[in-house]
């Protein structure tokens, strides 16, 4: 094993598929009797098709792990699939080293009429392994997937989460040169997520890792380079995962917001981030420790007493994570014209980098009754120069 080998080599890869399926299969009858005769050029796109890939270059070494993050249809499960071999590309060039693993659809590789314990073996061999071998490591592959009592039945019959152990747990214990893992371990409860990427860093200094997640967290978690793609093209390539998350985060985040309940009583005129940084894209910044100001202005629409506002926050997988103290009943001024207005402060915002948003709630009376609710009411930005997967990044001292 040479450490910092290079494992995979990729250069101008790209893929067209045809939207048409009929028209797809006329193409591929066409493209298979031009095969022996001159070639066609496959830069040029015929009726209905698109790049789903285009010009992908990298190289991953031994001991390194590529993020590929985007959107649905952004050309990553795609990519993959060149990767391990399931479908050819139309151009450029794929030179894989070492033996190759690969999680890239749920339950694909398995023969579902077999069992976990048979599906071991055939894994195994197909990546190069004898049976002897096998035999070696299979108690360790099923101990590891904690599904003993089920190793012998048909994986058939398994459920998802199952399926993730059984085949988490030969990549892991097989140890391939290069391990290829789309959205998958979404799936496994957290305790053996957990255990996964446990099991990653242990594996990462020996092997090529190509990691494919939505999660955020996840990513900055296990990967030391990055590529984000967008219809089928890099759009950020390096070694600066965070800076990548950040493009993903403003590239994707929803401005929409959604009303859950309004009975007509109050108006949202207007809320916005009074300090923050709006010259750098569409969502508001501010930078780790700002005070928090935010602007609200609403307007009154039939009479009620005592309206009482809450505002809670929610994090970049849109996990509830905080509530800012709501106002004391009676103690919000109504001016002559219906209107309240307010700026609500939190000083010394101690959020880790990332995107967050907001809900609000309008209620009235002791008993809260509600008038008003919107969630993804407003989106901001935390800029820091640490990527960690908490949301909050707390200041402290150490005393010795």
């Amino acid at each position: 094993m040479n450490e910092g080998e290079v494992l995979i080599e990729v250069e101008g890869l790209s893929k067209k598929f045809c939207k048409d399926l009929k028209r797809s299969l006329k193409y591929g009858v066409q493209d298979l009797f031009s095969s022996g005769k001159k070639k066609r050029n496959t830069s040029s796109l015929r009726k209905d098709e698109f790049w789903a890939v285009r010009d992908i270059n990298f190289e991953l070494r031994r001991g390194e792990c590529l993020g590929l993050i985007g959107h649905n249809g952004a050309g990553k499960s795609t990519l993959l699939k060149m990767l391990n071999g399931l479908i050819n590309p139309d151009e450029g060039k794929i030179v894989m080293r070492g033996r190759i693993g690969a999680l890239i659809e749920l339950g694909a590789g398995f023969n579902p009429l077999l069992t976990g314990r048979e599906n071991i073996y055939n894994n195994a061999a197909v990546l190069g392994f004898s049976r002897r071998e096998v035999d070696e490591k299979i108690e360790a592959i099923i101990d590891f997937s904690e599904i003993r009592e089920f190793i012998d039945m048909p994986v058939q019959n398994y459920s998802s989460g199952m399926t993730v152990r059984l085949g988490f747990s030969i990549a892991a214990q097989i140890q391939p040169d290069v391990l290829i893992i789309d959205e998958v371990l979404a799936v496994g409860d957290l305790g053996f997520v957990l255990k996964c990427f446990k099991t990653i860093d242990t594996l990462l200094p020996k092997t090529a890792i190509v990691f494919v997640s939505h999660s955020m967290p996840m990513v900055s978690r296990i990967c030391n380079k990055i590529i984000l793609m967008e219809r089928g093209v890099s759009q950020y390539q390096g070694d600066d995962v965070a800076k990548a998350i950040d493009i993903y985060y403003q590239r994707f985040a929803s401005n929409d917001t959604d009303i859950v309940f309004d009975d007509g009583t109050v108006r949202l005129d207007s809320v916005k981030l009074i300090n923050a940084d709006t010259s750098k894209g569409d969502i508001p910044q501010l930078h780790r420790k700002d005070d928090f100001r935010l602007s609200v202005q609403l307007t009154l629409l039939k009479e009620i007493l005592s309206p009482v506002i809450v505002i809670s926050l929610f994090d970049k997988e849109q996990r509830p994570i905080a509530i800012f103290e709501e106002n004391e009943e009676g103690t919000m001024k109504i001016t002559n014209d219906n209107r309240i207005e307010f700026v609500l402060t939190h000083k010394n915002l101690q959020l880790s980098k990332g995107i967050y948003s907001l809900n609000v709630f309008v209620g009235t009376g002791s008993s809260r009754q509600p008038i008003l609710r919107i969630n993804g009411l407003l989106q901001f930005q935390i800029v820091h120069n640490r990527e960690v997967w908490p949301s909050f990044l707390l200041e402290s001292t150490f005393e010795q």
